[in-house]
């Protein structure tokens, strides 16, 4: 009966049903900035009725989200910078955004969802910069309303269910399972009827709903990967190693770019999370990071060790038992198991690390921190040429 309900609901959000409303000059703005004929002049004058919404895309106008040196200091000159396409997306985010409440309320953390919505958003929108295959405004909001529908689906469905709201966003995979195994639905169809009757761009609305075995449109792939890479800093169980391999392999992006799309969205998030009233701290979400390679780091230091201590009739043999063996394919085995069983991992994460440290303040108490691991990866890489070398027969 749970999931006939449930299946019923979405016919019912498709009409508004219980959908939070945009403001009225949202609404308006929508239309106003629709028309082509539509003068700058028209737009300030409906933006200043919403002095909240006038402090706000004049500080987005000034954010690192633009680039550039150059103030702005009045609606009229936001509005010219932002463009009216822009503006109508952005107006309806701000807009959206506000309809929902902060902090924690039971369960759900609407504070935590925004902070993590803002960091997609702004991995979509570095990653179309960097491929050209979409605007980077559409993968900005794309990314920042993929998981939409789990807020309307919390309130209306599973409100009071602590299995679900204690799951968190990540993994996404699983927790569209759980939702469609117990409720017949999930919140990514609730996101998709909710985008569509706020009248989001098309093109939006389709990245809730890419089909498996389907190609992605840019747009969408965009959103996918920026899901892996946000999984990176939010999710504690991630194998980060698991997931730079995942990017490479899948994605044909390196640790190398990977490390520099992020290090571009931590430069940019502390100023971009004032326009949605979040406070959030890039050395503190960095250093969480940071301490997944560290685990990553502490096992390949032990598997190290472990090689130089092996006896004779383990898969790899010792250092010693090597010595004493003449066949060549047993040190080649050797040789391509330690690279791809430590170097390989250590140069990925290893290099990751190195680029992601030069984000950190250095006057911040995580920059200790940092030196240590970095100093650790250091080691390692003395270890592991070390033990390269003594494998080489002369």
């Amino acid at each position: 009966m749970q999931k006939e309900e449930s299946k019923n609901l979405l016919e019912k959000i498709k009409t508004g049903y219980s959908l939070p409303a945009l403001s009225v000059v949202a609404t308006k703005l929508i239309e106003i900035a629709s028309d082509e004929n539509a003068s700058i002049k028209e737009l300030a004058e409906l933006i200043e009725k919403d002095p909240s919404l006038t402090v706000r895309l004049i500080s987005t106008a000034n954010s690192a989200f633009f680039r550039t040196s150059e103030l702005v200091t009045s609606i009229e000159q936001a509005i010219f910078r932002i463009g009216f396409k822009r503006l109508r997306i952005m107006a309806l985010t701000l807009s959206l955004r506000d309809t929902f409440p902060m902090g924690k309320r039971g369960k759900m953390d609407y504070e935590h969802f925004w902070k993590v919505s803002l960091y997609r958003a702004l991995l979509s929108k570095s990653l179309a910069l960097h491929f050209k295959n979409c605007s980077p405004e559409e993968a900005f909001i794309a990314g920042l309303t993929q998981e939409i529908g789990f807020l309307i689906f919390y309130d209306l469905i599973m409100s009071g269910d602590d299995t679900i709201a204690e799951h968190g966003l990540f993994p996404v995979e699983d927790l569209i399972s759980l939702e469609t195994d117990k409720y017949g639905i999930n919140h990514r169809e609730v996101g998709e009827i909710a985008l569509r009757y706020w009248m989001f761009p098309e093109e939006i609305v389709k990245c809730q709903c890419v089909t498996k075995g389907e190609k992605p449109s840019p747009l969408c792939l965009n959103c996918e990967i920026a899901l892996l890479l946000s999984s990176i800093i939010f999710q504690s169980s991630v194998d980060l190693n698991e997931v730079l391999d995942k990017i490479t392999n899948v994605y044909k992006i390196n640790s190398e770019l990977t490390s520099e799309i992020l290090s571009s969205v931590f430069r940019q998030v502390e100023d971009t999370a004032k326009a949605f009233k979040l406070e959030v701290s890039k050395d503190r979400d960095i250093l969480g990071i940071m301490e997944k390679a560290n685990e990553i780091l502490g096992k390949l230091s032990s598997d190290l060790s472990s090689y130089h201590d092996s006896p004779p009739e383990c898969v790899l043999p010792s250092l010693k038992s090597l010595r004493n063996l003449s066949e060549k394919s047993t040190v080649d085995y050797t040789l391509q198991a330690v690279a791809h069983e430590i170097r390989n991992p250590l140069v990925s994460v290893g290099g990751f690390v190195k680029k992601l440290s030069k984000v950190i303040d250095t006057s911040s108490k995580e920059w200790e921190y940092v030196q240590i691991i970095l100093e650790e990866t250091k080691k390692m890489e003395q270890a592991l040429a070390r033990f390269s070398n003594d494998i080489k027969f002369k």
